[in-house]
Parts: C-alpha cells; structure tokens; sequence
C-alpha cells in the first residue's frame, strides 16, 4: 500500500529486527546499522518497539501504522447469574431495554466532571423527596430513548462487581485526558473492559485545553488495541469537554449506536432481578439499597432477596428521589425494606412470599458459614478443569520489573498457544503486584505471574481472601516452563467416533405423554440405550443427540440387534419422517500423546 509517496507498513506493538526487515524486503544487517545510528543496540533477535521500528522503516522510504490485534474468541465462560436467569426467559418475549453504562479511565482524567456534565445537561434540575440524589445510578434522555449510567467512576468498583459475577454494565466508557494520553491506569481500565467482554467507548477529554493533543492520544489507544474508527478501527472515539461541556451530545450520540449493535434486551413481564449497586443503612429510614433492575418490573410490596438480606420493598424512588410505584429493566431505584445491608455486586430477586425469602436466606447463610475456597485458582487445579472440559483457556495478568523483561515474557507466552488451548494475557504492565491487579485475576478466573517483583500487602490480604493464586518467577524459561506444563496438561483428549449400528424409520408412533417414537428395523450392528443417534435423511445429517428411550414390544431393552424391530424415542427431536435411517453412535476418548 502506498500514501503520500510513501509505502505503508503495519506493525505490532513490537517486533523482531528479523521480521521487520522481512515485513520492508531488507537485511536484517542494514536494520541493525539504521538502529545504531539511532543510538540502539541491537542482534537480529531481539525485539523493539512501534515507536523505534516506526523511526526505522521512514529511513527505507516506509510509513508505519499500527497493527490492529486479532479479536479474540470469546469463551464459553461462566455466565454471571443474572445473564443465566435471564436465558432462561422466552425469546419471544424479549424487548429492548436501555443500555447500562459504566465510566473508566485514569485518575484524574475527569470521569467524575464528565458524568457531572452529563447529569445536568440532561436530567431535569429540581430534586425532590428525603432521598440523596445520589444512589450510584441515574438516567438521561438522548432523542427520546433513555441510557443508564452507573454514578460509580472507577475500575476498582467496576471489577468488585464482577468479582462477585455481576458485571451490571452493558458498555464501558474510557475516559482518556487530550493532553495526557494513555497512562497506566488507563491501560488497567483497558483490561478490565475487554475482561468484561462489553464494548468500549473513548471519551476524549480536554480537547479545550491549549496542550491537547488528540492525534498523539489516537495513536496511543490504536498501539493498546483500540484504533479509532476515523483511522478505519472500530473503536468510537469522541472529543468532548467535560468541564466546558462540549461534545456531551455527541458522546450520548455514540453510545447510543454502539448500543444498537448489541443484544440489550430483558422480558418487562418475567421475574424481576437485577444487582445491587450500593447499600447503607440511613438513621430515619433503616437499609437504604440502590437496585439496577435487570429483567422483569419491580413493584412495591414485592417480596426480594439479595445474597444474606431480604424483605418486602416498603418505598421505591427513582434518581431524583421522586416515589415510584414499579421500576421496569434497567432503571435504578432505590429501596426501603430490607432486613440488612446486601454486599455491592449481589444479585437481588423477587420471590414468592416471605417464608421462601428466609428459607432462601438462611441457605445462603448456612453455605456462607463453611470454608470458603475459590476453585480452579493455581495452575495445579486448572489442569482438573481441562480434563474435565470446563475451560480452553489459560488466563494471565503479568507484572514485571522492566519493560525490557515483560515483552520477551509475553512474546514467549503466546508462541505457547495452540488451536486446542490458548494463553489469555488480560494484563501486562511493569511494576509491583497491586490490589487492582489481583481484582482482576479474581473476576476473571486468572492467576497473578509476577517476575522480579513483589506484592504489596494490600495485594496480598485481596489474594488471600479472593483465593487468588500469584507465582513470583526470576527466571523466564522457568516461567515459560511451568506454563508449558499447564497447557499440555489442559489438551483435552481426542475423541474417536465408533459406530455401532443402523436401523431404518419404518412408522411413526405418537405416545401420550412421551411424545412421538420412531417404530424401526435394525439394519445392521445394533442400538444401544446409553449411545447417540444421528438422524440422516436424504443423505444429510439433520439431527444427533443421545437415546431417550429403546423399547422391543413394549419391554424396555438396554440394546437391539439387527434383524429385529424396536422403538426409539431421542432426547430434543420428534420430527421422525419414514424411510430416516438412524446411526446409532459411541464416543472414545484417546489420549493426546
């Protein structure tokens, strides 16, 4: 590709001398002479970074531009339990709900000032009512259609939520200063966002300031993965003032679209449920809980529980303090009626009656009272849970002491990957092992690798409660070493397909209660009761899933052989059609190596 004169490159975030002079058609030599003349000192293998291989390539008549990352696949992790109740509901009965926001960024960057501006640009002034305008949760109106904002700023509070598997947001704001840029918490927030699998929004903020610099700021983000969209990424990102108020509009604009791409919806009619934003407990009034309501309407009088509390909703107010009689998805309340203060990040729901609310409660109590211990947190235990199918995938959060240490680390690591299992940096930075980063490795099932550093003691009591692992390592091929080890460990078995039998759909019998049988002849080989079946018709495979039911004259038999007629039923399909020829099917695991 050529701009300008000059041919353009795409590069990672860091690179070999050898592969760069292979992605510009030069030697390795004359990259090496180009960074001496630069000051650096270089052999063939050893990495650099964007901004040196940036100044490199110009030299050969080149324009680097940065690599977008491959989007990772996302697992099939465990839900947090609201998303699973909320499966549960009938498709059909689905409808859109306004989209739950979350603001991050780093500190000082102006996450609290832009959610002010949001706030009284667009939500009508007058408070009313005894309750605080804050309850950690408001909504704003942008042409007519609602968004809810979580009053929460901060990753910190963000990733505490999905620690207890709540992750309330739908979209994450990223506030990022025009005059400041990437800095290392904003990176954090980065992490902690893509973790939480929700899109990301930038928020270009202090563009009014006379140092800003948003196209150095862009380049910034696009080298951590979010290339703007005006640089042909997908990331949105908007220039706004929150101090002057500008771009506000344009930002409400922005995560309205990006809402629209996603599957934002709740049944208004189904149980109500959703997460506890915050709680206290108030002189006059007693608990005070803010509730996001996730899926059905919350009604006063309605009987809730949330982790250890319950009780009967007394009083509801919305943002404004203004009393309200039902709260439909997405709506933040705040309630009264609660028997004592839920934890943040709890999921709340409505149930029947009081005496099923304790009954509830007192479960929870009981299972609270035994030893808690996190499972699947050291590398030991990760391979149990491979062998068992419950993951494909190896999460880290890296801290080293040098950058110089933690690219190799990271190159080492992903060159560990396979189709089968793969290594999922969620975090790398250098620096000691802090609170933030444990917090993360315990919302997302992920250990701590930590190479020639420490953890603070902060970091160290949030390990030891969360039941988070860390591994301190001071040499890298030890560390490549064990996580090698933890991959192959994780290779699930391969699987051998070994037929058994196939019979030929001669009727179709519908049972009472049952449903609806295939009368068969066995063609060949037999069927067994605990097998699978596939149901080929035509040539084509249209159904497979496991043996419901194997009946010879009305007697249920464990198999069938051929030359003999039976009745099947399947598990999850009816649609038998005469002249199906039915492959009954076992599974054999091999193992790898």
């Amino acid at each position: 590709m050529s701009e300008n004169g000059h041919k353009v490159v795409e590069l990672p975030a860091s690179i070999t001398v050898r592969d760069l002079a292979e992605r510009i058609q030069t030697s390795p030599i004359e990259i090496i002479k180009q960074l001496m003349a630069n000051g650096v000192m270089a052999n063939i293998n050893q990495e650099i970074d964007f901004d040196t291989a940036a100044i490199v390539v110009e030299e050969f008549g080149y324009e680097a531009r940065p690599m977008a990352p491959p989007e990772a696949e996302e697992e099939a992790g465990e839900l947090p339990r609201w998303k699973v109740l909320l499966s549960q509901e009938p498709e059909e009965a689905l409808r859109p709900r306004p989209p739950v926001v979350t603001v991050l960024g780093h500190v000082d960057h102006g996450k609290t000032t832009l959610l002010d501006a949001i706030r009284h640009t667009n939500v009508a002034e007058g408070e009313a009512g005894g309750i605080t305008q804050h309850i950690g949760a408001y909504q704003v109106q942008h042409n007519g259609r609602l968004i809810t904002f979580l009053d929460t700023p901060g990753h910190e509070a963000f990733t505490a939520m999905r620690a207890r598997g709540a992750q309330g947001a739908d979209i994450a704001v990223l506030v990022v200063a025009a005059d400041d840029g990437v800095m290392p918490q904003t990176r954090e927030a980065i992490a902690h966002a893509r973790a939480a699998r929700v899109p990301i929004v930038v928020a270009l903020n202090k563009i009014d300031r006379p140092n800003a610099n948003p196209d150095r700021v862009k380049q910034q983000l696009a080298d951590v993965g979010l290339t703007p969209d005006d640089w042909g990424g997908d990331t949105v990102v908007v220039p706004v003032s929150a101090k002057e108020r500008i771009g506000v509009e344009d930002l409400l604009e922005a995560i309205l679209l990006v809402a629209e791409g996603q599957d934002i919806c709740a049944n208004p009619e189904g149980k109500a449920f959703g997460t506890v934003i915050e709680a206290e407990i108030d002189r006059s009034r007693g608990v005070v809980a803010t509730l996001l309501v996730q899926n059905g309407t919350l009604r006063v009088g309605e009987v809730i529980a949330a982790g250890t509390a319950w009780g009967r909703v007394r009083a509801m107010f919305d943002f404004q303090g203004q009393p309200l009689e039902e709260a439909p998805p997405s709506t933040p309340v705040s309630v009264l009626g609660l028997s004592e203060v839920p934890n943040p990040g709890e999921l709340f729901e409505r149930v029947e009656s009081d005496r099923q609310a304790r009954a509830l409660v007192e479960e929870r109590k009981q299972q609270a009272a035994q030893p808690a211990r996190r499972a699947r947190r050291s590398l030991e235990e990760m391979f149990e849970a491979f062998q068992a199918g419950e993951t494909r995938e190896l999460r880290l959060v890296i801290k080293a002491d040098v950058q110089g240490s933690l690219e190799p680390i990271m190159s080492s690591l992903e060159k560990l990957s396979t189709d089968e299992v793969q290594v999922n940096i969620l975090h790398a930075e250098t620096g000691n092992i802090s609170e933030g980063d444990v917090m993360l490795a315990a919302a997302s099932e992920a250990i701590v690798i930590g190479f020639n550093v420490t953890a603070d003691q902060a970091a160290q009591r949030a390990a030891e409660s969360e039941g988070v692992q860390m591994r301190y390592y001071d040499v890298i091929y030890r560390l490549t070493e064990d996580i090698e080890k933890a991959l192959k460990g994780m290779l699930a078995p391969e699987s051998r397909r070994v037929t058994l039998g196939r019979a030929e759909v001669r009727a179709v019998f519908n049972i009472p209660r049952v449903g609806k049988v295939a009368g068969c002849r066995v063609l060949e080989g037999e069927l067994r009761r605990n097998a699978n079946v596939a149901v080929i018709r035509d040539g084509e495979v249209i159904f497979e899933g496991p043996v419901a039911s194997l009946k010879h004259e009305k007697e249920d038999v464990r198999e069938i052989r051929a030359g003999f007629e039976c009745g099947i039923g399947l598990k999850g399909f009816e649609a038998f059609h005469e002249g199906d020829i039915l492959e009954c099917y076992i599974e054999e695991s091999v193992p790898v190596g």
